[in-house]
């Protein structure tokens, strides 16, 4: 029997029609001018010679790279002491983060995440039909106690990026083993570390021990932030050989392509150019923050940041939305996004010492200006 004809034409799943589509840092101004970039957390240092020349060298276009990226894979086992069998390589860690949902949830579950998280955790839960739950926050900050007060015998995974982003704030390595404990084995837990080369040694969150030690613990990171190659697209996951073998049944055969694999295994061996971008981001953030501080009398409060951006609150009378069109006039793009709640903040990548500079002082020209 055949079906009738729907007039409207195909409709998409309703799961997908309540996805907001994300939208990217901006790189210009409503008027078409070009402005300095502090809107997506990018490397103000650029990336290594070592992984440019290494791009130049990469194997002709024409040619399919390796579809299981072997020898980064080997490069980034023999890096953080991981068998490289429980490590894949994707599109960017934004790949792996939606794969992970779609391979352990779907509709009827329920996925969690701490409020002003990540915005591809909402993406992820809805595009495979699960249901996002978002819990409250600590100050800007994951709630440890909110998160596993909201487990239910519906959830599935829990997002956690740590530092957060677009907050900044960073759980220990004691509250992240504390979350862990507190689900069921059936729960998988996923630590986004896009931001985990920036954190000191002793900073460390045990990440990485966790999902070495466990069946319910994968960890995504990213060379598009230290490393400076967001342009080339190259993430990695650590998990059990059960997680893995998921992610590598629902990933793309050809995900990461040759410049990526040869810049992506460059980088990971410049350890000059990693120690050099974070001396100058822990430089420019300290000053930063001390010239948001400073502007506390105006309402401005700058939260803790352990990442290689800011989030700044206007809490008086310079709004966000002053401030973002203040910082367009004078040349730079920044983060607004009240669509995640926080349409009285921008976020703020740290860019070079004389870009911070001029952002710290436009805002306090703003602030004294809206007295």
């Amino acid at each position: 029997m055949r079906r009738a004809v729907n007039d409207a034409g195909p409709q998409m799943k309703p799961w997908i029609a309540g996805i907001h589509a994300y939208v990217p840092g901006a790189a210009k101004a409503g008027d078409g001018r070009p402005l300095v970039k502090l809107s997506a957390n990018e490397n103000p240092l650029g990336t290594s010679p070592a992984a440019f020349a290494a791009m130049g060298q990469a194997a002709l276009p024409n040619r399919y790279p390796d579809p299981d990226a072997g020898a980064l894979r080997r490069a980034l086992g023999e890096r953080h002491g991981i068998d490289p069998a429980r490590i894949v390589c994707g599109t960017g860690s934004d790949e792996l983060l939606n794969l992970a949902a779609t391979a352990f949830a779907g509709p009827g579950d329920e996925v969690l995440f701490p409020r002003y998280s990540f915005v591809v955790y909402d993406i992820a839960a809805r595009r495979c039909g699960a249901t996002p739950v978002e819990t409250a926050d600590a100050d800007y900050g994951a709630d440890v106690d909110a998160l596993l007060a909201a487990v239910t015998g519906r959830t599935r995974a829990v997002f956690l990026a740590n530092p957060n982003n677009p907050t900044g704030s960073f759980l220990s390595r004691g509250e992240i083993e504390r979350l862990h404990a507190g689900l069921p084995r059936d729960v998988l837990l996923v630590l986004d570390q896009a931001y985990a080369e920036y954190l000191a040694p002793e900073d460390d969150d045990g990440g990485l021990a966790l999902a070495d030690a466990h069946d319910n613990v994968l960890v995504t990171r990213t060379f598009s932030k230290i490393y400076g190659l967001a342009g080339e697209r190259i993430g990695w996951a650590t998990g059990a050989p059960a997680l893995i073998d998921a992610l590598n049944r629902l990933r793309g055969p050809f995900n990461v392509t040759n410049h990526g694999q040869v810049a992506a295994l460059a980088a990971l061996g410049d350890d000059d150019f990693v120690a050099r971008s974070r001396r100058a981001n822990a430089d420019g953030l300290a000053k930063f923050d001390a010239a948001m501080a400073a502007l506390g009398n105006h309402g401005i409060r700058p939260l803790p940041s352990k990442a290689n951006f800011a989030l700044v609150l206007f809490e008086g009378a310079l709004t966000a939305e002053a401030a973002l069109a203040g910082l367009a006039e004078a040349g730079y793009a920044v983060r607004h996004l009240p669509g995640q709640g926080l349409g009285h903040a921008l976020r703020i990548a740290i860019g070079t010492p004389d870009e911070m500079d001029d952002v710290a002082a436009t805002i306090r020209a703003l602030a004294e200006a809206a007295r």
